[in-house]
């Protein structure tokens, strides 16, 4: 009987101690795991703050982004600065050489008609010589400007020239004068398409003029302020605000003994009898080249007048190859070192060749 309690008891004390383990078991694992998430969640705090090594390291980084963007921003600033500058000049370039076609295409090619053009012909011949910015004038088919509502021509006088006035509002600025002429009959006032041996706009010396020679003295031209820089022109707009300087010579068509050659004079001298322009029979071409500046480079400027005198006037004794003349003026600006580079990168150079039609009338 006692040994059965005291199996019991033992059973009792063995089931007690054997279900209290467990427990302990449960409390000891629930107490480290408390202490486990509290540790973690000092350590979550810990690892969310910054130290000042890592705010220094961050805040230079910072710095050169910004650097390098501001960077990128201005040299895009700069380039599109550049592309519309550059559009400019040949908006304005493109428009005058395109009015320029349409008056060379249609101009009137007679030999019994007289032309403004530049000429280096030596005596008894017309020596014409423009230093700077060059002008012409010359008869052609296309609209102008009618001074009066009858008896109108279809012949117009046409010129170019980069005005030289100082106190002109049109000052070193591209100048096209488009005049309607009346028919010959219709009255004297104001003058008319005129003939040889009434000149255009400069005297014509004798060795031009065709025979009979007249006798002196020699008719005075019909239209001298064409050939001036400075004098007022009637009847004239503005074609070129940007063009500040203007320069021209001529392409011959050559002969069956040697190629087409560039020259300042209007005809060829290797064909015996051609001492005059006659027509323009002897040029194939007229080869214009301009320079134009866009509006913001200018302001850097305080003297055009003295950058254009710079750019060199053709020489057919040193340019004889297509393109020399161009080059010069590039060369020139390229080595230039008192000007403001700002400004001579606005400066933008063209070339163009008209070629001239035979026209009869």
């Amino acid at each position: 009987m006692r040994d059965q309690k005291l199996t019991a008891a033992g059973s009792t004390v063995r089931s007690g101690f054997l279900s209290a383990a467990p427990k302990c078991d449960a409390l000891s694992r629930l107490c480290v795991a408390t202490a486990g998430r509290g540790t973690a969640h000092i350590t979550a705090r810990r690892t969310h703050a910054f130290t000042l090594v890592e705010l220094l390291v961050t805040t230079g980084v910072l710095v050169v982004l910004v650097f390098l963007a501001s960077q990128l921003f201005n040299s895009a600033a700069t380039v599109t600065s550049l592309g519309h500058k550059q559009m400019d000049a040949d908006a304005q370039a493109r428009q005058l050489l395109d009015r320029m076609a349409i008056d060379f295409a249609q101009m009137v090619n007679r030999a019994d008609v007289d032309y403004y053009v530049k000429s280096s012909a030596a005596s008894p011949l017309r020596r014409v010589l423009q230093p700077g910015n060059d002008r012409i004038a010359f008869y052609s088919a296309v609209p102008g400007y009618y001074p009066t509502s009858g008896y109108q021509s279809p012949v117009s006088l046409v010129a170019y020239r980069v005005n030289s006035n100082s106190a002109s509002s049109l000052y070193n600025k591209m100048e096209r004068l488009g005049k309607g002429l009346l028919w010959n009959a219709a009255t004297p006032t104001p003058p008319p398409v005129v003939f040889i041996p009434i000149p255009l706009a400069s005297a014509i010396p004798g060795g031009e003029l065709p025979p009979p020679t007249p006798t002196p003295p020699l008719p005075t031209p019909a239209w001298p302020e064409a050939s001036s820089a400075t004098t007022s022109w009637s009847d004239s707009e503005l074609v070129g605000s940007q063009v500040f300087r203007f320069e021209y010579y001529y392409l011959l068509k050559g002969t069956n003994d040697g190629p087409p050659i560039f020259t300042d004079i209007p005809w060829d001298t290797r064909i015996t009898g051609h001492t005059a322009p006659s027509g323009m029979q002897d040029v194939a071409a007229v080869v214009v080249d301009i320079a134009v500046i866009d509006s913001k480079s200018k302001v850097l400027l305080t003297d055009v007048t003295t950058l254009a005198a710079s750019l060199s006037d053709y020489n057919s004794a040193t340019m004889t190859a297509p393109g020399q003349l161009r080059a010069s003026w590039q060369n020139t600006l390229d080595t230039n070192t008192t000007l403001p580079r700002p400004a001579i990168s606005g400066i933008r150079l063209y070339e163009r060749y008209f070629y001239l039609t035979q026209q009869s009338f």
